[in-house]
């Protein structure tokens, strides 16, 4: 009980000086508050895009392996020249990989045909994302209807003139009215609407389906060639829930090595991509995005390190026979020690604070303008962690000091 009491009391009198001080806890202040605001604002930016990043990548799904030609990674010293000879995913390799995986939920071969122009009656719709797709492709994908159905299986195997449509081209054409049943024009063709993908909100990947349209691509052989490396031929493959995504990869491989009959010891010729190989390249490129705000914040924080010890060193000189009539009454060194401290560390966390509160006004700022970032509690808890650090590294030599002072000495002085 008497320690807490020593500790309430010199809490009391560290809140006495701030108070008695006030422009010179401001100006303290100043250089504790821009390097927690600098720090903590590049965080919660990196940490803001890197979760609506990481929410795109999990659309791909933790089992989902993409058959492609290039290997995802084009950053720094990228080797374009080991793949560009490479050949495109064909049908063969689909139908191959198909009747050979044992550990497939579903397969699907699938093309981007760039942007089309669709048209419904007087209403078009420029910038549509044409998407062809083999029949599994809603088992390799996670999808949703707000309106309509998936193509049955005669529709995807007759190559029927049908087409699903994203939430934001259904809402052009039609202005809210039901779409399933109505005849649009995509390239020259009449396709009928059997389906309408639920709205999915924007994504920074651009995987969202809003702005898509998907026809069957035994359709889309009859408009272009499906194979032609323009429309970036992709098999995808997603594993059973209960297997290993190693070993679903490791049974891609090896198949795809017999299919193309790739000797022993050779090279693969085809690259096997997955969700994981994205978010470590997330964690690389924001890893050096928060080194640079450790360094742009930490100059600021070591300069108020300084401005605060320097404080705390004058705050102990005004003070002297104020302390050696205090220890004189008998208090302890530990009792001057933590009184010194416990004003260094409040004043560090104040500054900590009103940074904190900073990042969280323009958090405010931001969101008004249409961009959300949001301020985690991780950040927060980082910059008290960081304030409270400070103070007791910049605090502790003054307060020491302090704490050996000789009363007497003290008392004249």
């Amino acid at each position: 009980m008497i320690i807490f009491r020593l500790i309430g009391e010199s809490f009391r009198f560290a809140a006495d000086a701030l108070r008695q001080n006030k422009l010179r806890t401001m100006l303290s202040l100043l250089g504790i508050t821009i390097g927690i605001f600098a720090i903590i604002f590049v965080f919660t930016a990196t940490d803001t895009f890197r979760s609506k990043l990481q929410e795109s990548i999990d659309k791909l799904g933790s089992k989902t392996i993409f058959v492609q030609k290039w290997p995802w990674g084009g950053f720094g010293d990228y080797p374009w020249w080991k793949y560009v000879n490479r050949p495109e995913p064909s049908l063969r390799d689909y139908t191959a990989l198909k009747d050979r995986l044992e550990h497939a939920e579903g397969v699907s071969y699938e093309i981007y045909a760039d942007s089309r122009t669709v048209k419904y009656r007087s209403n078009s719709v420029e910038g549509a994302g044409l998407k062809a797709a083999s029949q599994d492709f809603n088992k390799t994908w996670t999808i949703d209807f707000q309106e309509g159905r998936y193509f049955t299986e005669n529709e995807g195997k007759s190559g029927s003139p049908v087409i699903i449509l994203g939430a934001d081209i259904a809402d052009g054409l039609f202005n809210g009215e039901t779409a399933v049943g109505k005849k649009i024009l995509v390239m020259g063709r009449r396709l009928t609407v059997v389906g309408v993908f639920k709205k999915e909100g924007e994504d920074m990947l651009g995987m969202s389906q809003d702005k898509n349209i998907l026809i069957p691509l035994n359709f889309a052989k009859g408009l272009f060639d499906v194979q032609s490396g323009r429309y970036d031929p992709t098999i995808t493959v997603r594993g059973k829930e209960h297997i290993a995504v190693e070993e679903i990869e490791s049974e891609i491989k090896g198949a795809m090595r017999a299919i193309h009959k790739i000797r022993p010891g050779a090279e693969d010729d085809f690259a096997l991509n997955k969700s994981t190989i994205a978010s470590n390249q997330l964690d690389q490129m924001f890893g050096i995005v928060n080194i640079a705000g450790w360094v742009i914040g930490g100059f600021s924080i070591l300069v108020g390190g300084f401005g605060i010890a320097n404080i705390m060193f004058v705050s102990v000189k005004e003070r002297t026979n104020i302390i050696g009539i205090q220890k004189s009454l008998g208090a302890k060194n530990y009792f001057i020690l933590l009184q010194f401290l416990f004003e260094a560390v409040a004043l560090c966390l104040l500054g900590g604070g009103l940074g904190i509160l900073l990042v969280y006004i323009v958090t405010l700022i931001t969101g008004a303008m249409g961009f959300t970032m949001i301020l985690f509690l991780n950040n927060i808890l980082l910059g008290v962690g960081v304030s409270f650090a400070i103070g007791t590294i910049s605090g502790f030599w003054p307060a020491y000091s302090a704490s050996r002072l000789d009363p007497v000495e003290a008392i004249r002085s």
